[in-house]
C-alpha cells in the first residue's frame, strides 16, 4: 500500500494483463492523505476482482502515477500509461489536475473514469471520453448552500486562494445564495494574514466563514486563529471542500477541528457490499475510510464490469458509459448527460453535510443530506 508506484520497466509487457491506469496525488504539494485513500480504494478492488477470476480468466493490473497535484505532470503521464497500454484510466482526487488529464485523454481517445474532482468544467467540450463517479461542485455545494440557510446563515464570507476550483465554488455559493437573500464576502488570503481575516469577519458582520483554501497551509492556521478570537465565538466555520474528512485534520486541529461542516458523498447507511468493503478498507488503512476511498473502489468495479463485458477496446470502452448499471458501495451507478456537464456523470452519489462532533472529534454528525 505504501510503497512507491512501480516503474515502467517493473510492469508487465507480456500482456498477460488487462492494465488500468491510476493517477493519483501521492506527495506533495499533492493532499497527500487523499490520495492514500483513494490509492487504497483502488487497490482493493483490484484485490477483489482478481480474486474473482479477473477479466476472462486474466488479471487486472494498475499502473499508479503519483500526480503531486501538477497538472503537467498528470498530462506526461497519462501520455506514458497511453503507450503502456491501458485500456482506461482512472483516478484523481484535484480538479485541476482532472481537467489536465482529462483533455488529454479526450486528445488520445482514452477513457478515463475520474473518481473525485468535482470541477463542472471538467473538459471545455462535451467528451464521449470521459465519465466521472462523484458529483458534480455545483450540485453538492449547492446542498451545502441550502444547509447554510437552513441553518440561519445568510451572510456568508469566504477565506478564498486563487484557483479556478475555489472561483467556481465561490460563483457557485454567489449564484445560489443572492436570489435567497444571502451574500458572499471575499477574503483574499494571497493578501490576508490569518488574523487579518478576523478583523475583516468583525468588520463585516458575517456569520459562517467558509474556508475555501488548501491544507494544512493556511486552512489549519485560519481555523486556530478564528477559535481563539474572543469577538467570534458566535461565527461558524465551514469546509464544502471537505478538508476536515481525514484524520490529519483532528491531528493537526483537534477539538478546534470539530463542528466544522463540510461536504461527504456517503449513504446514512451502508449496504451489505458497501459494510464489507468499509471493514476491509479499515484493515487496510489503518483508520477509518474516507469517502474518497469508497470512490475508488468503486472507479475499479465499474471499470471491470465494463472490461468484462465490453472487453479492453478503448473506443468500446467509451462507446459503454451509457450503458453501464453496477452496483457499488454507495449505491447503483449509473451514467447520463447531465445539463452543464460535459462529461459522461453518476446523476447523483449520496451527499451529505457533516461535521465532527465537539464532544467526540472521532465522530461524525449527518447535519443536512441531499
Amino acid at each position: 500500500m505504501n510503497a512507491p508506484p512501480s516503474s515502467p520497466a517493473a510492469e508487465r509487457t507480456d500482456g498477460s494483463s488487462v492494465r488500468i491506469g491510476a493517477l493519483v496525488p501521492l506527495t506533495r504539494p499533492g493532499w497527500v492523505a487523499a490520495g492514500r485513500h483513494l490509492l487504497a480504494g483502488l487497490e482493493l478492488a483490484v484485490r477483489d476482482v482478481n480474486d474473482a477470476g479477473g477479466i476472462g480468466g486474466r488479471p487486472l493490473e494498475l499502473l499508479v502515477r503519483d500526480t503531486a497535484a501538477d497538472p503537467r505532470r498528470a498530462a506526461a503521464a497519462v501520455d506514458e500509461l497511453a503507450r503502456l497500454g491501458v485500456a482506461a484510466l482512472a483516478g484523481e482526487y484535484h480538479s485541476v489536475v482532472a481537467r489536465a488529464a482529462a483533455a488529454r485523454t479526450d486528445a488520445l481517445g482514452l477513457p478515463f473514469l475520474c473518481s473525485s474532482a468535482v470541477l463542472d468544467a471538467l473538459t471545455e467540450q462535451p467528451t464521449q471520453w470521459v465519465a466521472r463517479l462523484c458529483p458534480a461542485q455545483s450540485h453538492g455545494w449547492q446542498i451545502y448552500a441550502d444547509f447554510l440557510l437552513g441553518a440561519g446563515h445568510s451572510r456568508i464570507a469566504v477565506a478564498v486562494q486563487p484557483s479556478v476550483y475555489w472561483a467556481s465554488g465561490v460563483g457557485i455559493l454567489r449564484n445560489y445564495l443572492a436570489p435567497r437573500g444571502g451574500t458572499v464576502d471575499e477574503l483574499d488570503m494571497s493578501a490576508l494574514a490569518p488574523t487579518a481575516v478576523c478583523d475583516a469577519l468583525v468588520d463585516n458582520g458575517a456569520t459562517a466563514l467558509l474556508l475555501l483554501v488548501g491544507h494544512p497551509e493556511p486552512a489549519v492556521p485560519i481555523v486556530k486563529a478564528v477559535r481563539r478570537d474572543p469577538r467570534l465565538t458566535e461565527i461558524m466555520i465551514g469546509a464544502p471542500a471537505g478538508q476536515p474528512e481525514f484524520a490529519e485534520w483532528a491531528t493537526l486541529l483537534g477539538g478546534d477541528g470539530a463542528g466544522i461542516p463540510y461536504l461527504r458523498y456517503l449513504p446514512e447507511r451502508f449496504s451489505p457490499l458497501g459494510a464489507r468493503i468499509e471493514t476491509a478498507l479499515h484493515e487496510r488503512l489503518a483508520e477509518a475510510p474516507s469517502f474518497v476511498a469508497f470512490e475508488g473502489y468503486d472507479t475499479v468495479t465499474v471499470l471491470a464490469d465494463v472490461l468484462r463485458s465490453h472487453g479492453s477496446d478503448r473506443a468500446r470502452i467509451a462507446e459503454s458509459w451509457p450503458r453501464v448499471a453496477v452496483e457499488g458501495t454507495r449505491g447503483k451507478i449509473r451514467f447520463s448527460r447531465t445539463p452543464g456537464i460535459s462529461v459522461w456523470q453518476w446523476a447523483w452519489p449520496p451527499v451529505q453535510v457533516v461535521d465532527r462532533d465537539p464532544a467526540e472529534p472521532d465522530r461524525f454528525r449527518i447535519l443536512h443530506a441531499g
